[in-house]
């Protein structure tokens, strides 16, 4: 377990190094990741980071002891950013650091309107991880005179309080959802060179 973990974290900080361009120790050493292996090492983070917020956090503050709960008007409410917010709010402060990717949660039944998908890539990508939940789609796209390969993984409801926020809001195009169904997805994109 001990070395899952540190594989885990050579993984982040390695994805971490190739973004940033930074080197470890005195040497001048260049990792080379494949735009795939980058998509997948930023999703294993943003997926542990987002199901440890929803359900050691949401679920346990809101549900369980009934200290706080998650509200889309978080701010106003005095409560807890709603896991999805949680996710947009991380993408904003990302894209205000670097260009090297960016990350988007977005659904074929968003509750936000503003998280429906745009692109064909992006269209075929959910759609793709909601007929097959257990693969990931990965494809290119050209978007604004550049190439993107743009990564779309499935996101499950892994908490009862995303279920539940879905179905019963008023704003929902869907209210069947159950636990563990596909919500929708998270879209990495890396600029490719050449574009």
């Amino acid at each position: 377990m001990r070395f899952k973990k540190l594989a885990s974290y050579a993984t982040v900080l390695a994805a971490a190094s190739f973004i940033t361009g930074s080197s470890w120790g005195d040497e001048e050493e260049t990792a080379i990741f494949t735009p795939k292996q980058m998509a997948d090492a930023l999703h294993a983070v943003m997926e542990a980071d987002r199901t440890v917020y929803a359900k050691e956090i949401v679920n346990r503050l809101q549900d369980e002891e009934r200290v706080i709960k998650a509200s889309e008007h978080w701010k106003d409410d005095k409560a807890l950013p709603l896991p999805a917010q949680f996710m947009r709010l991380g993408a904003d402060l990302v894209a205000e650091k670097t260009e090297s990717f960016s990350y988007a949660l977005l659904s074929l039944w968003p509750v936000n309107k503003q998280n429906a998908p745009v692109t064909a890539g992006e269209k075929t990508g959910l759609q793709h991880v909601v007929d097959h939940p257990d693969e990931n789609y990965y494809g290119a796209e050209a978007l604004g005179g550049k190439k993107y390969f743009t990564a779309v993984y499935p996101d499950k409801a892994v908490a009862e309080a995303c279920v539940t926020c879905h179905n019963n809001h008023k704003d929902s195009p869907r209210s069947d959802f159950k636990l563990n169904d596909i919500m929708g997805g998270i879209v990495i994109r890396i600029p490719l060179t050449g574009g």
